[in-house]
């Protein structure tokens, strides 16, 4: 098989590699003169997050283009049967009618959702977290109460940190912060029921980040 070598490719094979490689966390001593306590690892953040991300229960998936999302997109709502995508987000309802993805609706009715799809804040590299706020137009109800929770986001929202998330925000908003701040890491869960992990408990039960090469 002739190797990829397109900068898809390339991108595509080191986050395959980062999915099956097991992580030894082997911390040096903290250091008390440091900034942070954590390294920043050599591997670009976009495989740090699908490593982490996927750890955590959570689906990445890979979008070179904005046509190639609404296919993956519209591939996995036929594999699992999905007919009502709700998306409040305005950006990606115009993107959703110009490529002409069926499945989405902007109806309020959250009970008949079979997932919510939303934008983000930022993605959060070094936990595999994504960050939500109030402010953007899916505002707090659509990333909890559906079974399923898709976020859109490109590589140029993912932050090492929750500290450089958070200097993310204040110079976003220039320090009038949303009401709301919110860590989405991967499936709602809990293990209060007889210390059995159930998921889906307190939100989604499944979360999906499709990654938009950019």
């Amino acid at each position: 098989m002739t190797p990829d070598n397109s900068s898809k490719g390339i991108i595509l094979g080191r986050i395959r590699k980062a999915l099956i490689k097991k992580t030894l966390l082997n911390e040096p001593l903290v250091d008390s003169n440091l900034t942070t306590v954590y390294r920043v690892d050599e591997e670009s953040l976009d495989v740090m997050f699908a490593q982490n991300f996927t750890q955590l229960q959570g689906k990445f998936v890979y979008c070179e283009s904005k046509k190639q999302l609404v296919e993956k997109l519209d591939q996995l709502a036929e594999s699992k049967h999905w007919n009502h995508l709700f998306c409040w987000d305005l950006k990606f309802q115009e993107l959703f009618v110009k490529h002409h993805f069926k499945k989405m609706r902007i109806g309020r009715s959250l009970d008949k959702a079979d997932a919510g799809i939303s934008s983000c804040e930022c993605l959060i590299a070094r936990t595999g977290s994504v960050m939500l706020s109030s402010s953007g137009e899916s505002g707090r109800a659509l990333t909890i109460f559906p079974p399923v929770h898709i976020v859109i986001a490109d590589t140029s929202q993912i932050v090492f940190d929750i500290e450089d998330a958070l200097k993310w925000m204040h110079h976003k908003y220039q320090g009038r912060l949303p009401s709301m701040i919110n860590l989405e890491t991967g499936p709602s869960r809990t293990a209060d029921i007889e210390k059995t992990l159930v998921l889906g408990a307190h939100g989604p039960k499944e979360v999906y980040v499709f990654l938009l090469d950019k």
